[in-house]
């Protein structure tokens, strides 16, 4: 199976969420999410729980935990050729509806604009 291109999000003013994100969590579980986003690149939309699971109009989240701690990458496709990877987080129970409706604006704006909202592929 072919991999499936892994492009993180970017935002007007240059920043990337998800890295800026990556750079805050402790080394074992970044390299918990890493591992998980290399699966994505691998399986594209047959990746499934518990590695990832669909969460809301268009949006996914890849699952990660360490120590009891949930971490978090939320991620849409862009057809059927591109994954986006949105941004990260820390969750209790439920990931909070507002990182759900950031990544579903993200995912706006990246349709509308996919060369302004492109950073490049995920390197690991």
């Amino acid at each position: 199976m072919p991999s499936t291109k892994t492009v993180l999000y970017c935002e007007g003013d240059g920043s990337v969420p998800l890295l800026d994100w990556l750079d805050t969590v402790p080394d074992k579980a970044r390299a918990k999410c890493v591992a998980r986003i290399e699966r994505l690149r691998e399986m594209g939309h047959e990746l499934r729980r518990p590695e990832a699971d669909f969460l809301r109009n268009g949006i996914y989240e890849l699952r990660a935990a360490l120590q009891g701690i949930n971490y978090r990458v939320l991620y849409f496709f862009h057809g059927r050729e591109a994954v986006i990877l949105s941004h990260g987080l820390v969750k209790e129970r439920v990931v909070p509806p507002k990182e759900i409706e950031w990544a579903i604006a993200r995912k706006r704006k990246f349709e509308a604009a996919p060369q302004k909202h492109t950073y490049g592929e995920f390197e690991s």
